[in-house]
């Protein structure tokens, strides 16, 4: 029920940007602005919220059998990613567009506030190590997978592997493994600040569904069924698997939103500057972000 509430608080931020940029209060400037400060500010403070947090009981080792998890996790995407292309029949252009919208999902602008609402700001912590595979492998697979000939642009890109998040994650492991004690108005800065992600994150997220047609999402088959194997098949499958294996049921949690969040706006962006399907990427962003609503809340409840 507690999941279901804050999906729905979600919705209700998404409807807020939606219908500011339908009346052009939010332009699309503003949004990459919002984005900007998500991004590289609020969304860096989440994470650091962890870290400086007074309550501390995840353990080192647990930590250390996060990032084997993590790893783990995607490379069964990437193999998942590989089989679907064939089962739906994905057109040769449009193979590298599937691939990197089944790996890399929106674990920043909806995991980490979904996350921090329903298990708290120590599952963070895991979900802050999702960070370090998933950017370098956005940054070398998801470009070379995006792009239609090999270039040479697809090399590893450290200035974007090392940012923001990334840095944060760092820092919050080293402040929570050393117990480092920081001021208390740091801590109430820290908490200030990562109250901003969930609702400019959502309102940015409805701001960008103003340029898409409802009738063009609904309609397209093969991104209706991608969609229920990534949003349902896919989590329920990839929890059910990771409990034979994992008793903790916090970092159970954390990858199940980790598994059932929508695809990544990145995906799109990625499309756009890579030679992609852009648009075929912004509907999957869109439709998984919708369904993502209800979806969640029920994979949750097959599953946990």
């Amino acid at each position: 029920m507690l999941l279901l509430q804050q999906m729905l608080v979600l919705f209700f931020y998404m409807g807020i940007g939606f219908v500011c940029g339908k009346k052009n209060i939010i332009t699309d400037d503003v949004a990459k602005t919002f984005s900007w400060i998500v991004v590289n500010i609020a969304n860096t403070a989440l994470i650091l919220s962890a870290g400086v947090s007074d309550t501390k009981t995840v353990t080192g080792k647990a930590l250390a059998t996060t990032f084997v998890v993590a790893i783990g996790v995607f490379f069964f995407l990437i193999l998942l990613g590989y089989l679907l292309v064939p089962l739906l029949r994905v057109p040769a252009e449009d193979k590298g567009v599937f691939r990197v919208m089944t790996i890399f999902s929106n674990i920043g602008f909806m995991g980490f506030p979904v996350i921090s609402a329903v298990y708290g700001e120590e599952a963070l912590l895991y979900a802050s190590i999702f960070l370090f595979p998933y950017n370098i492998l956005i940054y070398t697979y998801g470009i070379c997978a995006m792009k239609k000939e090999n270039d040479g642009s697809g090399k590893m890109q450290w200035k974007k592997i090392c940012n923001a998040g990334v840095i944060a994650g760092i820092l919050s492991l080293i402040c929570y493994l050393a117990d480092v004690q920081v001021p208390s108005f740091v801590q109430t800065a820290v908490s200030g600040l990562s109250g901003l992600t969930a609702p400019l994150s959502m309102i940015v997220i409805g701001q960008s569904m103003v340029h898409m047609q409802i009738r063009d999402l609904i309609t397209d088959v093969r991104l209706l069924i991608f969609s229920i194997i990534k949003l349902i098949v896919i989590p329920v499958c990839g929890i059910l698997l990771l409990r034979i294996w994992i008793r903790d049921s916090m970092l159970l949690g954390v990858c199940l939103i980790m598994l059932a969040t929508p695809v990544g706006s990145m995906t799109a962006m990625l499309a756009q500057q890579y030679d992609g399907d852009y648009m075929l990427a912004s509907k999957g962003v869109s439709l998984t972000t919708i369904l993502s609503v209800l979806t969640i809340p029920l994979v949750s409840a097959i599953v946990m």
